[in-house]
């Protein structure tokens, strides 16, 4: 029985038994006394465990909150327990959401958590921090956040409240101001964006946050819109102009057998279709509604990709070729 093992069986023990004496620890867990008092010492000094010794009955015992009962004492412990490796990969997923998080407001709220995985791991502490030390996320063309704005959307948003947001449209150059329902955050290319219901403008939208220029809270409660109906509506296309305002298109792209050794591997769109020719190119078909994010996905592979349909993107590629051409004639 490892050690995972017994903190579950004391715990159990003293739950069901509500006071359990050192012999009958021992004769259940099967381990020496040395080995459980280690046990209990660590249950109490890192896991805060409320375990005292009941001089009265001999045995060991959950100590009752304030004017309850010791069976009642449930919520003092940790609502579960992690295997050494299953704390390494928490905290290396920690390590990679500090990756996504501009000013610590993510890591801020998750630093106790890591601070009670680390302790779990009692000798092996030292291991789990180079360990974390090891994880690197390197974010590049980032666009930070205020965290005000960042903690004020995500409050709102498990609060199911709405907000009051003043936002800059890069499209047109202009401010607006709204009320919206938030429903969903996103980070898509190490950028963040709230989903949520506009009021003003009566349907679902995307905001890019650093565009937010100020937000509010509101007190009214805010708009419930199904996941479902969420998917459908902002992720049928392509890329962050996933919208489905414009109806859906299917762009058809093949690769020369070079750039296909790297392309096949890689996820343009959940929906997208591919096969690979005889020849050794690799032929990729994603859905679209905007063209805007496709066709800069497709100008980075320059010569290394053809456009083959539909006749609307064909004709944009050639028309931002020839004005790149153009600049350096």
């Amino acid at each position: 029985m490892d050690r995972t093992e017994r903190f579950y069986k004391i715990e159990l023990l003293l739950r069901s038994r509500n006071c359990v004496s050192f012999a009958s620890l021992l004769t259940d867990l099967m381990v020496s006394p040395a080995t459980l008092k280690r046990d209990l010492q660590f249950l109490r000094d890192r896991l805060d465990a409320p375990i005292v010794y009941d001089r009265h009955d001999n045995g060991y015992r959950f100590e009752a909150a304030s004017g309850g009962h010791a069976k009642t004492a449930r919520q003092e412990l940790p609502g579960m327990w992690f295997s050494e490796k299953e704390i390494h990969a928490l905290l290396t997923m920690h390590q990679l959401m500090a990756g996504l998080d501009d000013d610590g407001v993510l890591s801020r709220h998750l630093q106790p958590m890591v601070d009670k995985l680390q302790g779990m791991l009692g000798a092996d502490e030292s291991e789990a921090r180079e360990l974390m030390r090891r994880v690197k996320v390197i974010s590049t063309a980032r666009r930070r956040v205020p965290s005000r704005h960042f903690e004020l959307l995500g409050s709102a948003l498990v609060q199911r409240k709405r907000v009051w947001l003043r936002y800059f449209k890069r499209a047109d150059r202009r401010v607006s101001e709204r009320d919206v329902s938030p429903q969903r955050l996103v980070n898509y290319r190490n950028t963040w964006y709230l989903d949520a219901w506009c009021h003003a403008s009566e349907g679902l939208r995307r905001f890019a946050l650093d565009a937010v220029q100020e937000a509010k809270p509101l007190e009214a409660k805010a708009r419930h819109v199904a996941v479902k109906d969420l998917e459908a509506a902002l992720d049928a296309g392509y890329g962050i102009y996933g919208g489905t305002s414009i109806k859906l298109r299917w762009a058809t792209l093949v690769f020369n057998a070079e750039a296909a050794q790297w392309v096949a591997n890689e996820e343009w769109h959940a929906q997208q279709k591919s096969r690979w020719l005889e020849d050794g190119r690799y032929e990729l078909q994603v859905p679209y509604s905007d063209a805007t994010e496709l066709t800069m996905d497709i100008l980075r592979h320059g010569d290394s990709v053809t456009v083959i349909s539909d006749k609307t993107l064909v004709a944009a590629i050639k028309a931002r070729l020839k004005n790149a051409s153009a600049l350096y004639a």
